[in-house]
């Protein structure tokens, strides 16, 4: 991929992460100062019965259908975030890794927050499975699990995609 286009890449996803998470985190602040629970919240649950006094505080129809709205909205925060971390994990490779086997860690990395956008779609995918269907202990569990493996590369793609701002500085600099 030439530099130019995939630093347009980086630029573009970042900035259309950074405005759909404003959107979703302001969303997800309404309906916790209304309820005292966001969809952020059932990232944190492991039992049923934890999942069930959430979901309870959201049985009035515009508190559910906000958080329906939320689970759904997040969708589009996935690919946004994964992908503006993958090209900033490019960039850090372009910039500290030119050749080798850093190199081609570098690009095996890469595809890590990608696979964390696809656990936070199965999070998502689970919770609101539990939503419609009712909550048991082990979906809540399996759905628990999916969420400390998305964090996992959500935070391996952060600090990839820092790394690649790094390194987009860092060539920036004039030669003195």
């Amino acid at each position: 991929m030439k530099i130019k286009l995939l630093h347009f890449r980086l630029l573009w996803t970042t900035l259309a992460a950074l405005a759909v998470f404003a959107i979703l985190a302001s969303l997800d602040m309404l309906l916790k100062r209304r309820t005292g629970f966001g969809t952020a919240d059932l990232q944190r649950v492991s039992t049923a019965a934890d999942f069930d006094r959430i979901a309870g505080a959201w049985r009035f129809g515009t508190d559910l259908a906000l958080a329906g709205f939320n689970l759904g909205f997040d969708y589009l925060f996935m690919p946004l975030y994964g992908f503006a971390f993958y090209y900033g994990a490019l960039t850090a490779r372009d910039a500290f890794a030119p050749s080798g086997l850093l190199r081609r860690a570098f690009t095996l990395l890469a595809a890590v927050p990608l696979a964390g956008a696809l656990f936070d779609a199965l999070e998502n995918a689970l919770e609101s499975f539990l939503l419609i269907a009712g909550a048991t202990d082990q979906v809540v569990s399996f759905a628990f699990k999916v969420t400390h493996a998305k964090f996992l590369c959500f935070y391996v793609g952060l600090g990839l995609w820092l790394l690649g701002l790094i390194g987009l500085a860092w060539r920036r600099k004039p030669a003195s």
